[in-house]
C-alpha cells in the first residue's frame, strides 16, 4: 500500500458550519499511503467534525475528501469500503462476546464461513485479544473494549484506519498500549491511520501531525520540525494560546 499513487488520505480545502457556527474552515492535509497522522488539537477543534464528514455522516458541499484517491462524494460506496473507522464513543453490543461481535460485523460486510473465521482470528490476534475472544463485552476493561473495536474496524480490509480520540478515559497504560499497537500495525500493515487526539503525549516526534485548531489547521509536517526544537506540548500550546488571543 505504501507504494499507491495516491495518498491514503486527502482532505482538500474542506469547510463545514452548524448554523452560523464554522467548525471547519478550508481544511487542507493529505496522510501517504501507508502513513501515521496525528490529528491534534483542543477540545472544540473540529476534529469530531471532520470525521463525521469523512465517514459520511455529514456531507458538506464545500471542499474534497479523497481516500485513495476515490472521490467521497461521488463514489461514497467504494471509498468507505476502503475505511476501517474507531468513533469516540464506544459502539459494542456488550451483552455479546468479542467474537459475536465481530462476526456479527463482518456478517454486516458480507463475510461469513471460514474467512470469517479466520479475519477475526487474525484481527484478534493483531491487538493481543486472541485470549478473550469468548469473553463478554461488558466484562472487559476499557482498554480491551477499544482494542475489540480496533479489530473489529480491521475485519474487512481497510486500506485507511480512521480513530476518534480512541483513547478517551482509558488510563495511562492502556493510552500507551493502544497507541504503540496501532503505530505498529501501520508500519507491519500498510495501513494509512489517522488518529485524532487532544492528548500531546499520543504524538511521536517522527509522526505526521496535523494541528486543528478553531477549525482551522495550523501546522503541518513531522512532529519534530512542528516542535521546532522546543517540546511539542509547549509549541501546541503556544500555537493554540495565539490563535485564541
Amino acid at each position: 500500500m505504501t507504494g499507491d499513487a495516491h495518498p491514503g488520505l486527502a482532505v482538500e480545502g474542506v469547510s463545514y458550519a452548524y448554523g452560523d457556527r464554522r467548525a471547519l474552515d478550508g481544511v487542507d492535509f493529505a496522510v501517504a499511503a501507508g502513513t501515521f497522522c496525528a490529528l491534534l488539537g483542543p477540545n472544540g477543534a473540529g476534529k469530531s467534525t471532520l470525521f463525521s464528514l469523512l465517514t459520511r455522516l455529514f456531507v458538506t458541499r464545500t471542499g474534497k475528501i479523497r481516500i485513495s484517491g476515490i472521490d467521497l462524494s461521488r463514489n461514497p460506496r467504494a471509498a468507505l469500503a476502503l475505511m476501517g473507522v474507531v468513533f469516540q464513543q464506544q459502539t459494542l453490543d456488550l451483552d455479546l462476546t468479542v467474537r459475536q461481535n465481530l462476526a456479527y460485523f463482518a456478517a454486516l460486510h458480507g463475510i461469513s464461513g471460514r474467512d470469517a473465521e479466520q479475519r477475526i482470528d487474525r484481527a484478534l490476534g493483531w491487538l493481543g485479544m486472541a485470549d478473550r475472544a469468548r469473553e463478554r463485552a461488558r466484562d472487559l476493561n476499557g482498554g480491551h473494549r477499544r482494542r475489540a473495536e480496533i479489530a473489529r474496524a480491521l475485519l474487512h480490509g481497510p486500506r485507511v484506519l480512521l480513530l476518534d480520540e480512541p483513547t478517551v478515559g482509558l488510563d495511562a497504560a492502556s493510552r500507551r498500549a493502544i497507541t504503540a499497537r496501532v503505530h505498529e500495525l501501520c508500519r507491519e500493515e500498510g495501513l494509512t491511520v489517522l488518529w485524532a487526539t487532544h492528548l500531546v503525549d499520543e504524538v511521536r516526534d517522527e509522526d505526521d501531525l496535523v494541528v486543528l485548531h478553531r477549525g482551522k489547521v495550523l501546522a503541518r509536517g513531522i512532529a519534530s520540525d512542528i516542535a521546532g526544537g522546543e517540546r511539542l506540548a509547549d509549541a501546541f500550546l503556544a500555537m493554540t494560546r495565539e490563535e485564541a488571543s
